[in-house]
Formats: structure tokens, sequence, C-alpha cells
């Protein structure tokens, strides 16, 4: 089963309490405080690790808490702090306060984590509360309640490519040629109902992944059909490969379902909307599909691939056009994330200093 959506209650540990106690030791009369502190509660950390796939190991368990730090003991004693407990999550999986509505954090890369629940300090023994006025303190600290807040845990899916498509355009068939993920696959409408990653192989170590979607119905902006369990996904991916099926089971116009296909992504999102764009028609081996080729080429003054995941036609060129526009995508990201450099200017000459240099 495949979850995307999960809501959790998550609450840090208790700190442990301070210890009150004096010294109680052979020929010291007048021993003086030595109560310890109490130990930490363990925090709840939210952490994105690749082999996950999705979120259906946090349906069984909504509650997360952690221990609760051991209270303080005596003779400067502290008590031991619990440990962390980690929820284990795939990247691209965006953690939102459910309350409050903000985002905590976008787990983009495996590795990235972050603290959701963090543990209470634990209390201060009476050690600390003495003074010259205050020789035998009985006060001490209880320690701090441990964090808690209820979260929603959302997947968008990460991949270089996107196929999209009306139902039964042949994206799964398609992404079951390309690799070894085997999605299910049959004549009817709707098979896909969660989205399915496959590993593009390209020779040597050279990869790029491929999502097949759910297929996208007229009104999915306004949540019809799949509708934002589609769209979520689409956002995450770099280049959208649009697949045009040239004979659909409904008798319904090519072109005129591939408008609607685009007029829904420019109603969820324009940044979606203007993510580069592969056209493909698919099913290639069909009598009409040249037809419908050429009638898209003349509809958006660009090329249009003629595919067949049967007949293998067009496949490598697919493949070559997707690859170039990752690799340049990939490209622009990196520049973009580079540190920039700081440029000074002193009265002879400009000196340029690195972000970790100080001039």
């Amino acid at each position: 089963m495949f979850v995307d959506r999960v809501e959790i209650l998550v609450k840090g540990g208790d700190g442990g309490r301070g210890m009150v106690s004096f010294r109680r030791e052979k020929y010291v009369p007048n021993g003086g405080p030595d109560g310890g502190d109490g130990g930490d509660g363990g925090s709840v950390i939210v952490r994105a690790l690749a082999n996950a796939d999705h979120l259906a190991p946090l349906i069984a368990r909504k509650h997360w808490k952690a221990g609760n730090g051991e209270p303080g003991g005596g003779s400067r004693c502290a008590g031991k702090d619990a440990h962390d407990i980690v929820i284990v999550v795939p990247p691209g999986t965006i953690i939102r306060d459910a309350e409050r509505g903000n985002i905590l954090k976008d787990l983009l890369e495996p590795g990235d984590e972050v603290v959701v629940g963090k543990g209470g300090r634990g209390g201060r023994g009476n050690l600390h509360f003495a003074s010259s006025t205050n020789r035998t303190p009985r006060e001490f600290g209880p320690g701090e309640d441990g964090e808690e807040r209820k979260l929603i845990l959302e997947l968008k899916i990460i991949a270089d490519a996107g196929l999209i498509g009306f139902p039964n355009a042949g994206k799964s068939t398609l992404l079951s040629r390309l690799s070894r993920a085997t999605p299910a696959i049959a004549d009817y409408p709707f098979t896909t109902k969660a989205p399915n990653l496959g590993l593009v192989s390209l020779g040597g170590e050279a990869t790029i992944v491929v999502a097949d979607l759910p297929g996208l119905i007229e009104g999915a902006s306004q949540g019809i059909g799949l509708g934002y369990d589609f769209l979520r996904h689409v956002e995450r991916t770099r280049v959208l490969i649009h697949l045009v099926e040239p004979m659909p089971m409904d008798e319904s116009d090519p072109v005129a379902n591939y408008r609607a296909i685009r007029k829904e992504l420019e109603l969820y999102s324009k940044p979606l909307a203007d993510k580069p764009e592969i056209v493909c028609v698919s099913k290639g081996e069909l009598t009409d599909s040249i037809g419908v080729q050429q009638r898209l080429e003349t509809e958006l003054c660009r090329e249009v691939i003629l595919m067949s995941s049967v007949t293998g036609e067009g496949l490598s060129k697919l493949v070559s056009r997707a690859v170039h526009q990752v690799n340049e995508l990939k490209a622009a990201e990196a520049k973009l994330n580079a540190k920039p450099r700081r440029v000074i200017f002193s009265e002879d000459k400009a000196i340029r200093v690195g972000e970790d240099q100080v001039p």
C-alpha cells in the first residue's frame, strides 16, 4: 500500500527531577548538599533515508514518545539522559505543524533531519541552590516537560522525469520497458493508483529516476478524481514527459486531451506548468499515431516524438532528450546553489574574498 500523507503525534521526553540530598559521611558533621541533576529527556527526530519508499510504516503507529530522563541521585550523581527516537521517512517528505500550518522542514536529501519534539532539560539538584545564607537548601528543579505537537507528514516524490497523461496512455508500460520497475499494467483506465519509480540505466553508473504518475483527468486541480494526490507528486519532477494516446478508448480527441492536461497543470500551479516538457505520441504501432503526431507538431510548433513501448520505436530518442534536459537543469541548480563570493573594493584594486574568509 502506497501512503503519501499521515498525521502523527510526537512528544519529547520529560526531564528528570533534580535530587535533594546531603552528605552523610563519617567525621564530616556539617556535610553540605550534594543532590545531582536530573537527566535530559529524549528528543523525537524525523530523518530522511534513501531506502524508505513511502510513509506506510507510520500508519500503524500514530504516537511517538521519547523516554524521560532519570532523576538525579545523591553524591552529585546526575540522572541518565534518555535516548532519542528516530522516525524514518523517504526523501521528499515535508514536515508540517498540524495546528499552526507552518512547514518545519522539507527533507529533500537522504540524511536530512529535523527535531520535531525536543526533550525537556533535567531539573537541577539542591547542590545548585546552596548559598552563604542557605546552607541546607531543599529546593530542586522538577525538570522541563518535553515538547509535544501534532504533525502532518506529506510525501512528494522526487524524480528526474515524470510521466503524465490521460489514463491508459501507456505510462506504466513505458516505465516497465525503460527500467526494472514492475507497475500494474492493464487495458482499462486508472490501473495506476499510486506513483511508481523506476531507475533508467544510461550505461555505467549514470542513471535517471523516472516516475509513473497516476492518470490525470479534467478537474484534477479542483480535487476531482485522484486530484491533488496526482499533482502533488508532479511538483517535484524536473522534466515532464507527456504521453498522448492516439486512439483513446472513449474516442475522445487526442489533441483536446493534451490541452485538457495542460490546463489542469496551469490551474494548479504556474511553476508546474512552466516545467520543461517532452511531448510523445505513445502506441506508435497504431495506424493513426503518425497523424496525431503531425497535428500536435502543428499545434505546438515543436517536435513531438513518436514512440512505441511494444516495438521500441523512439525509446532511445526519448531517453536521450530526457537526459539532456535533466542534465541541463541539474547544472543550473548546481550553479544556483554555489556559494556566492563577495567582492571588496579598495582604492587601487578589487580583492575577491570567499565566504569563509575574513577581509
